[in-house]
């Protein structure tokens, strides 16, 4: 695998730009640079592992620049599962789904399992919900494909996984036979205990760990997440590095750190009533990252009767929906708007010689054009 060298990586290398024009008149400067201190604050509880909850920190150490050996067990692992596999289930609630999905959906969009197949599976996603027609479902887009399994669970007991691992585990010994069944899990548990670990050592299925250090929402650069998206084919390595990248680039102490901005900017309208944020973004690709998103702010922020309130808005579809409420309902809500550059390849509006919708005056106008001026209308 290729590697840029370390001035070629730190010239590509590129900040989040955070844009808070729109927050003036709601607070002021004065307001935000109050804050300064208490964000200064908490980055250096978080770095110096001060706070409450220390102990759960480690995923600050996930972030490599070169391969280690477990890494190089999970591609092996991964090759595997793609050269016989059609299908790979991904069993998991929470954590141990949502970021490796929310990647696959960005990465390779939300319609990534179609037309795919050995060779670069089909990913489906079992576990999370206790609904038997998404199980029959399941079991229907099963039938007469090969497939493995990964089941992620620190414990092995929780309800939804537990549930949907022992029908698949069935599934898979009536095809295979107890043996060859086994050799299409991966568990991805507690390192020392708990029931999946237990079932793991018992049956000799390949196991990966979850750092003891780390939560479940954190997980998704630890063999949680870097699993299934070595088998959707993404390049772990680079999500890695670019990760690496983030910690040394955000470690800046200033609001000229757009982490340290976004923070603050938060806090202070949430000090002005602003109960509920709602995160969107003009990318269906998006949804599964929005969706990971609310677990790691609500999860996080949700306690002793604080916290601001995480909902999800995917534009332009949510105008027509919750477009009204969030223009002329409570103001007890703020907006907090993703953006992506521009693709290179464009798709440019056409003629209509009658003109019947009234839109010929987009005519020569790319795709990209008229959703960036939705964005600026909204």
């Amino acid at each position: 695998m290729s590697r840029k060298s370390e001035k070629e990586r730190m010239c590509s290398t590129e900040m989040i730009s955070v844009d808070i024009s729109n927050i003036w008149g709601e607070i002021s400067l004065p307001d935000l640079l109050a804050i300064e201190k208490e964000v200064a604050d908490a980055h250096a509880m978080l770095m110096d592992g001060t706070g409450a909850g220390s102990e759960y920190r480690d995923w600050l150490n996930l972030p490599v620049r070169e391969p280690t050996e477990e890494i190089e067990r999970i591609l092996k692992a991964a090759d595997k599962i793609r050269s016989n596999s059609d299908v790979c289930v991904v069993v998991g609630i929470g954590g141990s789904y949502l970021g490796s999905r929310a990647a696959m959906e960005l990465l390779q969009g939300p319609n990534r399992n179609i037309g795919r197949g050995k060779g670069d599976p089909q990913i489906f996603f079992a576990g999370n919900n206790l609904s038997t027609r998404h199980w029959n479902e399941l079991v229907g887009l099963l039938e007469g494909k090969d497939f493995s399994v990964i089941v992620i669970s620190k414990s092995g007991t929780t309800l939804e996984p537990a549930i949907a691992f022992r029908g698949l585990r069935w599934m898979l010994e009536r095809k295979y036979g107890t043996d060859e069944a086994g050799k299409r899990i991966y568990a991805v548990t507690d390192p020392v205990c708990g029931a999946l670990h237990q079932m793991a050592e018992e049956e000799k299925w390949e196991t990966f760990a979850i750092p003891v250090g780390v939560g479940g929402r954190y997980s998704v650069l630890s063999p949680v997440g870097l699993l299934p998206m070595a088998v959707a084919g993404i390049d772990i390595m680079e999500v890695l590095n670019g990760a690496m990248d983030a910690k040394e680039g955000y470690d800046l102490r200033s609001f000229e750190n757009p982490v340290w901005l976004y923070a603050g900017v938060r806090n202070a309208l949430y000090r002005r009533g602003k109960a509920i944020e709602i995160f969107e973004s003009f990318e269906p690709g998006f949804h599964g990252f929005s969706r990971w998103w609310q677990q790691l702010f609500g999860e996080s922020e949700g306690k002793d009767g604080k916290g601001i309130f995480p909902a999800t808005a995917e534009l332009t579809a949510d105008l027509h929906s919750l477009g009204q409420l969030i223009q002329e309902g409570q103001r007890n809500l703020f907006e907090t708007m993703v953006r992506f550059d521009a693709p290179e390849k464009q798709h440019t509006v056409g003629g209509d010689w009658k003109n019947l919708d009234g839109l010929n005056y987009l005519e020569g106008k790319t795709l990209s054009f008229v959703e960036e001026n939705a964005c600026l209308g909204t």
